[in-house]
């Protein structure tokens, strides 16, 4: 089986803790990179150098970096998928995820613009009522891009394996025997 590549890019994000959280998803779900864009993120960095690490040890050995344009700086070979709230947007659920994604998310606090829909090769919705958070929506759409995958390609893990090397070290739950 060949090996995917999965980036996401975040456009201007105000938040370090959803930065954070972003990032620690990223490492749930074995994300190559993260970029982002705008000066909000390292601002509040810099203004708020207390703010709690939520993205843990997973997260670590995935870059984050700032670029000046997610699309011109995509990953090579990446279909680019925008997760926006559009009209004509492909809903989640019935989206084909690419082997190869790079997906681009808006800012908390605004949408991605018009000339970056254009230049996608996918635009998808979360089917919510309302918007969600964006490390929740980065979450649903990685979780639902692992399922898809799972279903098609038959598991590439071994569940206890993947359990005993997931779980915190508190945690010795069994079921059954």
């Amino acid at each position: 089986m060949k090996q995917s590549k999965v980036s996401i890019g975040l456009i201007n994000p105000k938040s370090p803790e959803n930065v954070s959280s972003v990032m620690r998803t990223a490492g749930n779900f074995r994300v190559d990179s993260v970029i982002y864009t705008g000066k909000r993120y390292p601002r509040a960095i810099e203004l708020n150098s207390c703010t709690v690490d939520m993205s843990r040890k997973l997260s670590k050995n995935i870059p984050l970096s700032g670029v000046t344009d997610l699309i011109d700086d995509a990953p090579e070979n990446s279909k680019i998928v925008c997760i926006e709230l559009a009209e004509n947007a492909i809903a989640l659920p019935e989206y084909l995820h690419p082997d190869n994604a790079f997906y681009i998310f808006g800012p908390e606090d605004g949408s991605i613009s018009q000339q970056d829909i254009d230049r996608a090769d996918a635009v998808v919705y979360v089917p919510t009522v309302g918007c969600m958070n964006l490390a929740a929506t980065v979450t649903v759409v990685l979780y639902d891009r692992l399922s898809k995958f799972s279903q098609t390609a038959g598991k590439a893990f071994d569940d206890n394996e993947l359990i005993r090397h997931s779980r915190d070290i508190n945690n010795s739950l069994k079921v059954g025997d």
